[in-house]
């Protein structure tokens, strides 16, 4: 009787009001990634601090924003439609959806001040691995995923129904801190020989596909990125077809199931805020591959 009380007391939310806030890599040490230089001030215009990030969560869980998944927005009937789907919070809870893009850990951001790989702790857990100015290496909560996992740990009733972040990847240096991509296999056809060959390659990547696989069912989601950051809005059809094929033939395969979500490099959408037209071939390429979720970047009011 109690929980069908409270149940007649939850609010269906508007998911086509659903605002989506996406970080890029957290910054643990910003006096290494703030430099007066071209690179710094450009990490300084677009990333985040761990501790910024941290009073964030909080003070959206104080407003009474709930974690929620783009597969609880609305989800696909046959192939055909997306149907809109029932979101359901208590009073004065509001749904949002969060992601990170480029989680990768380049090669050019190495000694920057931000963590350098993800990796599983001995209890399976995902941290991260971060190597201090004194070249001591260490292992914790270091970036958005560990840090995300404790706070819904600590305040369970920021998520609903388990849901965590998406993970947007591109693929060229490889995943998750690991250099997976076919230009570090010497034994590939692809491999680019400025690229510093990968010996552990097939290794890393039967690490990468363990701990996607344990994201996943820690409740984050993976999208595209696209595979070499290409601005997808303005490239040419033949372009960005030769790239996604290349995000599919080397980041696809280390995810535990099919990708249906993109993330617009730049939030550079491959068309304005109507719906896309039968006629948008980039549209209907992507959607040929499985594509469902589309998500740009827009400074305006969010829109559904």
């Amino acid at each position: 009787a109690d929980i069908e009380a409270a149940k007649a007391a939850l609010v269906e939310q508007d998911i086509t009001k659903i605002p989506h806030v996406f970080f890029h890599i957290l910054v643990e040490d910003p006096e290494r990634t703030f430099l007066d230089t071209r690179q710094g001030k450009g990490y300084n215009s677009v990333m985040t601090t761990v501790p910024e990030f941290e009073k964030i969560l909080e003070q959206m869980y104080q407003r009474g924003y709930v974690l929620v998944s783009l597969h609880d927005i609305a989800d696909e009937i046959g192939q055909e439609k997306m149907e809109k789907k029932k979101i359901l919070l208590p009073p004065g809870k509001k749904a949002f959806v969060m992601s990170q893009d480029d989680v990768n850990y380049y090669e050019y951001m190495e000694g920057s001040g931000c963590a350098d790989k993800m990796l599983l702790d001995k209890d399976g857990k995902p941290v991260c691995e971060y190597v201090d100015w004194d070249k001591t290496v260490k292992t914790g909560s270091y970036d958005l995923v560990p840090i995300l996992d404790d706070f819904v740990e600590k305040h369970p009733d920021f998520s609903y129904r388990g849901a965590k972040a998406v993970l947007a990847l591109t693929g060229y240096n490889g995943v998750l801190g690991y250099r997976t991509d076919e230009s570090y296999d010497a034994a590939s056809p692809n491999y680019d020989p400025d690229m510093k060959a990968n010996p552990n390659i097939e290794a890393d990547r039967a690490y990468v596909k363990k701990l996607t696989q344990a994201l996943k069912e820690d409740g984050y989601e993976f999208a595209s990125h696209s595979w070499g950051h290409r601005d997808y809005g303005k490239i040419e059809l033949e372009h960005m077809k030769a790239d996604i094929d290349r995000w599919e033939r080397n980041v696809a395969p280390l995810l535990p199931e099919p990708c249906d979500t993109m993330i617009y490099p730049f939030g550079s959408d491959v068309e304005d805020w109507k719906l896309y037209a039968d006629n948008n071939e980039k549209y209907q390429y992507l959607h040929s591959l499985g594509f469902r979720y589309f998500c740009n970047v827009d400074s305006r009011p969010c829109w559904v």
